[in-house]
Parts: structure tokens; sequence; C-alpha cells
């Protein structure tokens, strides 16, 4: 059985929100700037353990 890790569980979400940005109805600099900030959390996330 695979136990739940909180912080993959928020990496994937803010993954999925990365792409949802880039799909948006808004222009490409907010797009891509909610993408990266998205990425940016993800990173963490990752850098921080826990998260394969």
């Amino acid at each position: 059985m695979h136990a739940l890790i909180p912080s993959k569980i928020r990496a994937l979400a803010h993954r999925r929100m990365a792409l949802s940005a880039l799909r948006a109805d808004s222009s490409l600099s907010v797009r891509l700037a909610r993408y990266n900030a998205h990425m940016a959390i993800v990173r963490t996330l990752e850098s921080q353990g826990g998260v394969l």
C-alpha cells in the first residue's frame, strides 16, 4: 500500500495548477507569471524532500 505524503500531493496539485495557468484565458505575461509561481512552489516542495 502506498502512503499519502502531503508534500507530494501538494506538489502534484501545484503542477496541475501550473498547467492550467498556461491554458487560462488571460494575457501571455499573466499566464507565464502564474505558471512560474506554481512551478517555484513545486521545486521548493521537491527540494525539501519527501517527494519522489
